[in-house]
């Protein structure tokens, strides 16, 4: 099945699954580790555990209420952005089996802010629900600080968490925000407003894995000039060093994301926490398909992880397996 055909055939079938009585139990008890030594607070906000779900696959906060049976710590929704957009023609999305890993060249495909609150405001689940946001395709970047100072502030009183999304590969000219004259007004300018309301919300900045030694340099100094509270590495990578998938495939344009992105991200992971003497959290994302991967991010100087191809892969007895090896470590 065309992989996004499968996403929403198999997240609607869940769903289904889960209406019936029982069910809901049945699926706590065969996926969600509880234990109090899972619980991480990072950030001022009580995780139940630090396996979290990465951005793109609950595009419109329509999932959150189910995968809380699959045993996640939390879930960060979105992208959003302020209006509805389709993203970019289909397919867009391309499973690379012999190498665990998928492209995607999405684009933002999502239905606005205002519909995602509207899924926001039927929360039944005590997960932390993070919000990552992002530009409309049409805004120029000289304007994007007005797109994405409109999704916080329409999104600040349904999640716990934001995400600064400047680091998609899929949107043109999105990655030029992250230099450090754009980014830094940006940032400096969420916070701002953070910083107005009674009570302020975690900041995050999502970067990408291709990123520069000098340039992660720059991302250390943005971040504690700006004082947002921390950093999501990484996202996608445009990079195709070491694939075995045919060259079709390897060809196809957008972000990588899956096992070749691992060892660059723990890397990442490694030298923003080794460079700013541990001075922001980090949150560890890309190419998680084991405990093992889940255990070598935190030990990197990630505070928490999240998943995405390798769920996909795994399925949710990958986020059991990374919580049961914590307890034993």
């Amino acid at each position: 099945m065309q992989p996004e055909k499968a996403h929403h055939f198999t997240t609607g079938f869940l769903h289904k699954v889960l209406a019936f009585p029982g069910m809901k139990s049945l699926f706590r008890s065969m996926y969600v580790v509880e234990d109090k030594r899972l619980e991480r607070e990072v950030f001022g906000l009580k995780f139940k555990n630090p396996v979290g779900l990465a951005a793109g696959f609950d595009k419109n906060a329509t999932l959150y209420n189910d995968f809380q049976y699959l045993g996640f710590g939390f879930i960060e929704i979105g992208t959003v952005t302020p209006k509805g957009q389709p993203g970019n023609p289909q397919p867009r999305m391309f499973r690379l089996v012999s190498d665990e890993a998928l492209i995607n060249r999405m684009g933002f495909n999502n239905e606005g802010v205002e519909e995602a609150i509207s899924q926001l405001k039927k929360k039944n689940t005590d997960l932390i629900i993070g919000g990552n946001i992002g530009k409309n395709k049409v805004t120029p970047n000289d304007q994007a600080v007005n797109d994405y100072e409109l999704c916080f502030e329409a999104l600040f009183p349904y999640v716990d968490y934001f995400v600064v999304n400047v680091s998609s590969p899929n949107t043109p000219n999105l990655r030029e925000l992250q230099d450090k004259e754009p980014l830094t007004q940006l940032l400096t300018h969420l916070q701002k407003l953070n910083q107005q309301k009674e009570q302020t919300k975690p900041i995050l900045l999502k970067i990408a894995p291709d990123l520069t030694d000098s340039q992660l340099d720059d991302i250390i100094a943005i971040v504690q000039d700006a004082g947002i509270a921390g950093v999501i590495a990484t996202n996608t990578t445009i990079s195709r060093d070491n694939l075995s998938s045919p060259e079709e495939l390897k060809s196809e344009m957008g972000g990588l994301s899956g096992k070749p992105l691992k060892e660059r991200s723990t890397e990442v992971i490694r030298y923003l926490h080794t460079k700013s003497n541990g001075a922001f959290p980090i949150i560890g994302v890309g190419g998680i398909q084991s405990a093992d991967d889940a255990i070598e991010k935190l030990e990197a100087g990630a505070s928490l992880i999240q998943v995405y191809t390798g769920f996909i892969y795994q399925g949710p007895s990958l986020l059991k397996e990374i919580n049961q090896r914590l307890l034993q470590s």
